[in-house]
C-alpha cells in the first residue's frame, strides 16, 4: 500500500538525518493542533432530565407533568454543537411511541415492538452539520407512559451532552420540554426561534417564583431553615482607572456578614440587617470579592446598589461560567463550623465542605448548578490511546530537554486528575459526570493501564493533584474488580459489543501490565509486579504461535479457540509491554528468567517478518496488507531497549532492525509537518484474516501511533549513544 505519500513530502527530505528535529516535529504538530483548553463550567437545573451512566438521558414525562393526560403530546427541545460534519450514534428507549427530529428533519420514529419495550435499545444514526443542531423530541402519552432514554449511541466516543436551545437560557445544559398538548404541533421549535414561539409554557423553570424572588439571594439559593448557617457570594470588581481611587460599595443585608477582597477581610456587619458601606481603594484589574454570610431568618441575603462609577469599575462573573446570568456564584449552605476559609474558596477544581456534606457553586437560579464539561476534541480527555501519545510526548521532552513538552503532558493529564474527586461526586448527584467519563466510571481494562501508566510516569517528574487518588481507584479495579479466569488471568465477561464477551486480547495486556509496573513503583507492592509477570505467561498459554513465535490477536473461549490472525498493533502492544515490566524487574524475581525467555522467542519472531524497507504489516504474516507504523514503531522501541539493557543475547541483528525500521518509519509514514500516516485505527476482531488485511484501515494521526512513533525515535537516539559509548 505504500507509498503513503510523495518521497518529496517525507520528513527525512527536510531533517537531514536529525532524528531529534523528527522528533520535535511530530510532538510540535499534536501540542499546536490540541491545545491547553480547561473544561467549560455551564449551569444545569437539576429539575430538568438526569443522564445516567450509559449518557442517556432519562425524559420521563409522566412523572414531570402529573397532569399529563393519554393522547396528549410533549416536545422536548434541545441543541448540540458539531465541531464538523459528522455521521453520529444515537440510542433510544421507548416508553412510549416516540418521533426523533434533527434541524426539522424526521430521523427516528419507534415501531409498535419499540413502544412496549422500555429497556430496549435501538440505535440509529445520523448527520450532524458543523455547528448547532437542534433536536425535537416528539412523545405521545399512552397506558405505558411517556418519554423514553435518548443520547449518544457510543459511550466511550461520543458522551454527548445537550444545551438548552433557546437564547434565554443560552449556555444551560440540558433539555427543555413543553406543558402538555393536545394536538401534534405543524411547525416544530428550531434554530433561532424563542420559547415564546411555541406559545406555551416551558420546563424547567427559568425563573424565580415572586415569592421567591422576594426572599434573600441566600436564603433563595441555600435555604434558610437553620439559623446559624453560613454560605458565601463570590464575584469580582473590574477596576480600570489609570490612578487609584476610592470606592464605596454601598447596599441592604440580612444577615451578619464579612467582605474579603482578594482573600482579605475589608468590612465585617455584626448587625442581623440594615443598610452597609464598604469602602475599597482597588488596584487595576480584577478583584475577588468574596462575602461571608450567616443566616439569621427567612429572608437571608445581600443586595448591592448599582455603582457610581461606572466608567471604571464593573461587576464582573467571577469565572466565565456559560448559562450564568448575573455575576454572582453562591456556596454553602455550611454548618456552623464547617466553613472553609474564605481565601481558599475562589476556585472550581474542588469540592467545599465536610466528607459527606460537600457542595459545590451553585447560581442564583432556580435549582441552577454550576458543573465542568470536557468540550475540547483532545486536551484533557482520558482514554487509553492517548495515554501512549501522552507517553511519547512526556519522553521525547525529557530526551530533547523541552520542558514545554513535558509541561504539556502534566497539564493535561492534571486537568483530569485534579477534578477527579469532584468528578466522582458529579456522578453520584446527576448520574454521569461532565467530564473524565471513562476514569470515573472505569468499566474495562482501556480504562486503566494506558493513561493510568502515564499518569505515574508524569507524576514523577511533576506531582499531579488527585493522581495518587486515580491511581488506588485503578489499581483496586484491576485487582479486585476487573474480571478474571479461575487462573487469575484477565479477561473480558463484558463488552460494549456482543463479540467482544467472554474473550482474551493480547492488547489487554497493555491496558493493564505497564499501570501495574508503575504502581509496583510507588507503591513498592510486589503483588502487582508479581500479577503483571504472571498475566504474560497466563496469556502466553492462549495466545502464543510456537511455530512462528508470534502472537493471536484474541482468543475466543465463546469457540475455545484463538482466532488465527497476528494482528500488527496487538503483537506490538505485548513486546511494548514486556520491555516495561523487564525495566522493573528486579534480577532475581522468580518469574525473571521465564519471562525474559519470552521477550527472546517473540524477538526472533517478530525479527523474521520486516520486509525490505524496514516495516511491519497489519497483519503481520500477510506482507501485502498494508505497512503499519504503529506496530513498527513498537517493535523497533523493544529491540532498542533490548540490546540497551542486555536482555537479547545476540544483539547485532537488532540493531540493524532498528536503525532499518526507524529510518522506514521516517522516511515512509511520517511528512514533513510532522503527521503520522499508516496507523491502523481502533480495532474489533475477527477470525477472519480480511478483516483486518481490508476492512481495519489506517488513519492519519490517529492518536494510536503518535506516541508510539515518538517512543520509536527516542529508542533509537538513545541506542545510538549506547553503542557510540560503548565502542
Amino acid at each position: 500500500m505504500l507509498p503513503y505519500f510523495d518521497e518529496q513530502d517525507s520528513i527525512v527530505k527536510k531533517a537531514a538525518g536529525r532524528t531529534q528535529d523528527i522528533l520535535a516535529t511530530v510532538a510540535g504538530r499534536f501540542i499546536g493542533a490540541h491545545p491547553k483548553q480547561p473544561p467549560v463550567y455551564r449551569t444545569y437545573n437539576k429539575q430538568g432530565f438526569r443522564r445516567d451512566t450509559d449518557y442517556r438521558y432519562e425524559i420521563d414525562l409522566a412523572q414531570k407533568l402529573k397532569d399529563l393526560k393519554e393522547g396528549q403530546f410533549v416536545y422536548v427541545w434541545g441543541k448540540l454543537w458539531s465541531e464538523q460534519e459528522a455521521d453520529v450514534p444515537f440510542s433510544v428507549s421507548c416508553f412510549s411511541p416516540v418521533r426523533v427530529f434533527v434541524s426539522g428533519e424526521l430521523k427516528f420514529q419507534s415501531n409498535l415492538n419499540d413502544d412496549v419495550f422500555p429497556d430496549r435499545k435501538t440505535g440509529f444514526r445520523t448527520k450532524l452539520c458543523k455547528g448547532w443542531n437542534h433536536f425535537v423530541l416528539e412523545f405521545v402519552k399512552t397506558g405505558t407512559g411517556c418519554g423514553g432514554r435518548f443520547g449518544t449511541g457510543s459511550v466511550k466516543g461520543f458522551p454527548l451532552h445537550f444545551l438548552a436551545p433557546a437564547p434565554v437560557r443560552d449556555g444551560q445544559e440540558g433539555w427543555i420540554y413543553s406543558e402538555p398538548q393536545d394536538a401534534a404541533w405543524s411547525i416544530l421549535p428550531g434554530d433561532g426561534m424563542s420559547e415564546s414561539a411555541a406559545d406555551c409554557r416551558w420546563f424547567p423553570e427559568r425563573d424565580w417564583s415572586e415569592d421567591q424572588a422576594s426572599q434573600g439571594c441566600f436564603a433563595r439559593v441555600c435555604g434558610s431553615s437553620n439559623p446559624g448557617q453560613q454560605a458565601f457570594a463570590w464575584s469580582k470588581l473590574e477596576f480600570s482607572g489609570v490612578e487609584p481611587q476610592n470606592v464605596v460599595l454601598k447596599g441592604t443585608h440580612d444577615g451578619p456578614f464579612t467582605a474579603y477582597l482578594n482573600g482579605e477581610p475589608v468590612h465585617r456587619e455584626g448587625k442581623d440587617k440594615g443598610a452597609f458601606e464598604i469602602p475599597l481603594r482597588p488596584s487595576f484589574g480584577s478583584q475577588d470579592l468574596v462575602i461571608r454570610s450567616t443566616c439569621f431568618g427567612t429572608q437571608w441575603g445581600i443586595s448591592f446598589e448599582p455603582l457610581s462609577q461606572n466608567d471604571v469599575i464593573r461587576w464582573t462573573k467571577p469565572y466565565p461560567v456559560e448559562g450564568l446570568r448575573e455575576p454572582w456564584l453562591y456556596l454553602g449552605p455550611f454548618a456552623d463550623g464547617a466553613a472553609p476559609e474564605a481565601g481558599n474558596i475562589t476556585r472550581l477544581d474542588s469540592l467545599f465542605g465536610r466528607s459527606g456534606e460537600a457542595v459545590f457553586w451553585r447560581a442564583d437560579q432556580p435549582d441552577a448548578w454550576v458543573r465542568p464539561y470536557l468540550e475540547n476534541a483532545m486536551f484533557g480527555k482520558w482514554n487509553y490511546p492517548l495515554g501512549v501519545t501522552l507517553y511519547g510526548i512526556l519522553e521525547a521532552g525529557k530526551v530533547l530537554g523541552n520542558s514545554h513538552y513535558i509541561d504539556y503532558v502534566a497539564d493535561f493529564i492534571e486537568s483530569s486528575t485534579a477534578l477527579d474527586a469532584y468528578s466522582l461526586w458529579d456522578q453520584e448527584q446527576y448520574g454521569a459526570p461532565g467530564m473524565n467519563h471513562q476514569l470515573t466510571l472505569i468499566d474495562s481494562l482501556d480504562d486503566c493501564g494506558s493513561f493510568g501508566a502515564t499518569m505515574l510516569q508524569t507524576h514523577k517528574q511533576r506531582e499531579l493533584k488527585g493522581a495518587k487518588g486515580a491511581a488506588d481507584r485503578i489499581a483496586y479495579y484491576i485487582a479486585h474488580v476487573q474480571d478474571r479466569l479461575p487462573d487469575g488471568a484477565l479477561y473480558r465477561v463484558r463488552g460494549t459489543t456482543d463479540f467482544m464477551k467472554n474473550t482474551m486480547w493480547c492488547d489487554d495486556l497493555y491496558m493493564s501490565t505497564p499501570f501495574l509496573c508503575r504502581y509496583y513503583e510507588m507503591t513498592g507492592d510486589h503483588a502487582y509486579l508479581d500479577d503483571a509477570a504472571r498475566q504474560f505467561l497466563l496469556y502466553k498459554q492462549r495466545l502464543f504461535m510456537p511455530e512462528q513465535q508470534i502472537m493471536h490477536h484474541v482468543y475466543d473461549y465463546k469457540f475455545n479457540r484463538p482466532n488465527g490472525v497476528p494482528w500488527g498493533r496487538g503483537n506490538g502492544w505485548v513486546l511494548f509491554s514486556l520491555t516495561e515490566l523487564l525495566a522493573v524487574m528486579p534480577e532475581n524475581h522468580e518469574l525473571r528468567d521465564e519471562v525474559l525467555s519470552f521477550f527472546r522467542e517473540l524477538c526472533e519472531g517478530y525479527l523474521r517478518l520486516q520486509d525490505s524497507e524496514g516495516l511491519w504489516h497489519q497483519v503481520l504474516t500477510d506482507p501485502e496488507s498494508y505497512a503499519e507504523a504503529s506496530c513498527t514503531s513498537m517493535f523497533v522501541y523493544a529491540f532498542a531497549r533490548g540490546v540497551r539493557f542486555g536482555w537479547l543475547a545476540k544483539p547485532q541483528p537488532y540493531v540493524q532492525a532498528v536503525l532499518h525500521g526507524w529510518d522506514g518509519l521516517a522516511r515512509a509514514c511520517i511528512d514533513k509537518h510532522g503527521n503520522v500516516y499508516g496507523v491502523c485505527r481502533g480495532s474489533g476482531y475477527s477470525y477472519n484474516k480480511l478483516y483486518y488485511k481490508d476492512e481495519l484501515s489506517w488513519q492519519l494521526n490517529d492518536t494510536h501511533g503518535i506516541g508510539i512513533v515518538l517512543l520509536a525515535g527516542i529508542e533509537t537516539i538513545k541506542l545510538r549513544r549506547y553503542l557510540s559509548q560503548s565502542i
